[in-house]
């Protein structure tokens, strides 16, 4: 008889789908924050979520473009003190 896993499935997927990796790219200027965020998507599970805290203004039009090219989604961005933090999460696997 088998051991059943502690969580079910579903549970496993949710815990998995609100984790966020935080990646600090303050003082980063224009490509290097779109750069690490393509670098850190590509190791990231569907349904995985990325904040990217950045003080480059550029980063507000090119992660949002970024994230039409490869299509996962741009969750939007909030102010905090001395930098912006973009929010995103890895699209479901087609």
């Amino acid at each position: 008889m088998s051991a059943l896993p502690p969580f079910p499935m579903a549970a496993d997927q949710a815990l998995r789908n609100n984790r966020a990796s935080r990646i600090d790219l303050r003082g980063l200027k224009c490509p290097l924050p779109v750069l690490r965020a393509q670098k850190e998507l590509a190791r990231l599970a569907p349904g995985e979520r990325l904040i990217l805290e950045c003080t480059d203004p550029m980063a507000a039009i090119d992660l949002p473009n970024l994230m039409r090219e490869t299509g996962d989604i741009y969750e939007g961005r909030s102010e905090e003190p001395g930098f912006t933090a973009h929010h995103i999460r890895k699209a479901p696997t087609p």
